[in-house]
């Protein structure tokens, strides 16, 4: 299945470390951030997992519960939850999918037989609370995931959903954004009273006042 920006993100029942989980009622009113690894034991899935975990206070500052999966089965994600503990100094704190079964990485488009059809590659799907999905990122199983950039893409996909704006090249929270070119000068005055700096027409640079 080829899952494109938009859709509204697949739901599913499938065990995890913290009990069956229903998807879509799991995630509630929250956004959600699924993550998959190609399977437990190995070195870069460890670093991540433990990288996610100590990053809750900021998961929780933007309404965000992560949700790891791995193509494994339960008891060993027991085990390996020490492994994380004991070599990254964070304890899991957000559940972890055994998908043994392969029934969510196949209905995500986790299993990349080119690449290798034995095991998932580093996908990363954000979902809103309206269930629908934003953002999509994939790597190979070789490369470790930058959770400093999904944090900032997160900021920016937020922000653009509450004040309409884009984010320019490299923007960080605090950075001035772009005006949505969907809004009129009229309309633009209306959701920034404190004016913007145009650089063309369609590049109008705001800075943000929330």
């Amino acid at each position: 299945m080829s899952l494109q920006l938009g859709q509204i993100a697949p739901d599913f029942d499938q065990e995890s470390t913290d009990g069956p989980i229903r998807f879509h009622e799991w995630l509630g009113e929250s956004w959600g951030l699924l993550f998959s690894h190609p399977k437990n034991f190995t070195p870069v899935c460890t670093t991540e997992l433990g990288e996610v975990a100590r990053l809750k206070p900021e998961w929780d500052k933007r309404n965000v519960k992560p949700l790891g999966l791995s193509v494994d089965p339960l008891e060993s994600h027991a085990e390996w939850a020490k492994d994380i503990a004991e070599t990254q100094g964070h304890a899991l704190n957000f559940p972890l999918l055994a998908d043994a079964d392969k029934r969510v990485a196949n209905l995500y488009g986790m299993i990349h037989p080119d690449s290798d059809p034995s095991v998932t590659v580093r996908a990363v799907f954000l979902i809103d609370p309206a269930k629908r999905i934003r953002l999509i990122l994939i790597y190979p199983p070789s490369a470790g995931r930058n959770f400093a950039e999904i944090l900032r893409a997160v900021d920016s996909v937020q922000t653009g959903d509450r004040l309409k704006v884009s984010t320019p090249v490299n923007w960080e929270p605090g950075k001035p954004a772009i005006i949505s070119p969907a809004l009129t000068d009229e309309q633009a005055k209306e959701h920034f009273p404190q004016g913007w700096r145009e650089l063309r027409p369609y590049l109008r640079m705001v800075e943000l006042a929330d």
